[in-house]
């Protein structure tokens, strides 16, 4: 059982490259895609493309065709065929839900039908991108635009809560994140999409019980949340501990997206090493979203207040873009457009040190999809800056990016090697933000220990089956491990040269590969390049994920030999886990004092001054 729950963590918070799967179910995929869109085709859609795909389902979008021009863009929401009847459900009642909301930036429901026993929801489709996207491309938005959403946020939080369009019941959207909100660059305005977490409110804002008569009040129904869990990244404590539903459950999914998107993070739990008060924007905005963020649950509410009734004034704000000073990176980030399609996948291992000693489970009873990929066996039991640091690294891996890092915690500061390579010039400056935040989180743990994380290519995977555990891995003739060769300077001081054995076994990983390959390894070792290799060893199934570039051109020869003996040594592999060694092209440690947070940085109250003084 430890295995698999080690195997299980491999890729977590991401959702799986196509080109980790193996073959069947990538195959099974494509032909579920393949499926929805000939039902779309049936239904008269045309234009239709995947646009989204989650724990629960996939996410379509069509048109249908017009008079004599294109008709409207509707989204289309399928459920995935292997869930349980009871999650399949869950569409219909988001369909019943949404149907009761009317709000100018909520797209409005279209049907709930079903297709040879298929559900699938239809909605209108917003128009411009998700706010996650805009965010992975720009970095951290200006000031003046996180106001802009926030007032929007606002408009439609304070509708839900007022129960206008529901007959008087608040509704609780309960997964409120940039992914969920779709802005339009042309206006700058936002729709909230994704009602699946969506139910009626259990209690009001001022925690009362919200009922329609007194049997109803001694009903066991109100000791039992019907709250739907969101997405653990960017919930407050209430919901994500079992709270009974209430309104301030979206005030803490606003605030959580509001911090992410004016820091350039994809998660709120970072908020006490990088601080809203930070980040430039302006001073009374900030210092309320910290409140938003608070540990203590009265400074919250006040702040939740605060932010729906204050609102509508501070967006009237008279701000503009105040220009931007190059941004240098912490460690060093190398650029160079690629010539071939990047799909980047995070693997990080030694994360056990982070956890805190006798953390508590109290999620072990919870049986939630979303909770078995994002948290349980992640990043419960870890401090919110702990949480912060591995959400950094994972959104490195958002980017074209290949290579790796690793850190080391020790008492005086925090030492950092990397090998960054961004394959799209064009996202250099966000690109950088994201490595400075995870810079700046890592300054802000006090532990000792060691973490490493490997950037690969997931397009370069290589995938290997058998019937099953007690049967050898058998490679197809003529597969290679892939790598490019580049001229590099010499390292003079052997003591600057990165070991694949650096820091010995790693505790985490419980495939032992077999002498011949290891052999081979450290023979490979004693060549000149930057790599890694993983093996990832399941019942059916093996992939192995490399990333290796020759940095001596005149031992080429040796280098490929050395890399077919470790793939011919396939065969010898007993056991099931995960295996990897990386090196890096040589060593350029930096070191970062520890710090307990950012200082503080505002939004001037004067800023056409600043653009005078630039």
């Amino acid at each position: 059982m430890e295995q698999k729950t080690e195997l299980q963590q491999f890729y977590i918070p991401e959702e799986q490259s196509i080109y980790l799967l193996s073959h069947d179910d990538a195959k099974k995929l494509k032909d579920w895609v393949a499926l929805c869109a000939a039902q779309l085709r049936q239904l008269g859609y045309r234009d239709i493309e995947l646009i989204g795909k989650g724990a629960y389902g996939f996410v379509f979008a069509g048109r249908l065709p017009g008079h004599g021009h294109s008709g409207p863009e509707h989204v289309f929401k399928f459920t995935r065929i292997n869930l349980p009847q009871h999650l399949q459900d869950r569409l219909e009642d988001e369909a019943f839900i949404l149907e009761q909301v009317r709000h100018p930036r909520v797209p409005r429901l279209i049907a709930y039908q079903r297709a040879r026993n298929q559900p699938i929801l239809v909605m209108e489709r917003a128009a411009g991108i998700n706010l996650e996207e805009v965010s992975l491309r720009e970095g951290r938005l200006k000031p003046r635009l996180v106001i802009r959403i926030a007032d929007q946020l606002a408009d439609i939080l304070r509708s839900l809560r007022s129960g206008a369009s529901s007959g008087g019941r608040p509704i609780v959207h309960g997964d409120i994140k940039p992914s969920n909100l779709v802005y339009d660059a042309r206006t700058e305005n936002i729709a909230l999409i994704d009602w699946g977490s969506s139910v009626f409110a259990q209690l009001d804002a001022n925690q009362q019980f919200i009922t329609a008569n007194v049997m109803e009040l001694m009903s066991d129904n109100l000791q039992q949340t019907n709250a739907r869990l969101g997405d653990v990244y960017f919930i407050g404590e209430e919901q994500l501990n079992g709270g009974l539903s209430s309104p301030r459950f979206d005030e803490q999914g606003a605030a959580g997206t509001l911090y992410a998107l004016a820091s350039g993070q994809s998660c709120r739990f970072g908020h006490q090493a990088i601080p809203a008060s930070s980040l430039g924007l302006p001073m009374e905005f900030a210092r309320m979203l910290d409140g938003m963020l608070s540990p203590d649950p009265e400074t919250r509410r006040k702040a939740g207040d605060y932010y729906l009734k204050e609102m509508p004034r501070m967006a009237h704000t008279v701000m503009i873009d105040l220009p931007e000073r190059p941004i240098s990176p912490m460690v060093p980030v190398w650029t160079r457009a690629s010539d071939h399609e990047i799909d980047t996948v995070v693997y990080s291992s030694r994360k056990s040190f982070l956890r805190q000693e006798n953390a508590p489970e109290t999620l072990s009873d919870v049986n939630d999809v979303q909770l078995d990929r994002y948290y349980k066996n992640f990043m419960q039991g870890m401090g919110e800056t702990e949480k912060a640091f591995l959400a950094a690294v994972s959104r490195l891996g958002r980017y074209p990016v290949e290579g790796g890092l690793a850190v080391r915690w020790e008492s005086d500061g925090v030492y950092i090697d990397t090998s960054l390579n961004l394959h799209d010039p064009g996202l250099k400056t966000a690109f950088i933000q994201a490595v400075n935040n995870m810079v700046c989180l890592a300054q802000a743990i006090y532990r000792q220990g060691i973490f490493k994380s490997c950037l690969f290519n997931a397009r370069n995977t290589l995938h290997v089956d058998r019937d099953g555990p007690d049967q050898p891995f058998r490679i197809d003739p003529g597969m290679q491990l892939r790598y490019e060769v580049s001229a590099a300077p010499e390292v003079e001081d052997e003591s600057r040269v990165h070991s694949y054995f650096e820091d010995g076994p790693d505790p985490e990983e419980f495939l032992v590969l077999p002498e011949t390959m290891i052999k081979a390894l450290e023979a490979l070792n004693d060549i000149h390049h930057t790599g890694m290799i993983i093996f990832e060893s399941l019942p059916r199934h093996l992939k192995i994920h490399s990333h290796y570039r020759l940095l001596d051109p005149d031992r080429e020869d040796e280098f490929a030999r050395l890399l077919d003996e470790i793939l011919s040594a396939v065969d010898q592999i007993a056991g099931l886990g995960v295996s990897g060694y990386m090196k890096m092209p040589y060593k350029d440690t930096r070191f970062f004092p520890h710090i307990e947070r950012l200082p503080e940085r505002y939004y001037p109250k004067n800023p056409r001054t600043e653009v005078g003084s630039t």
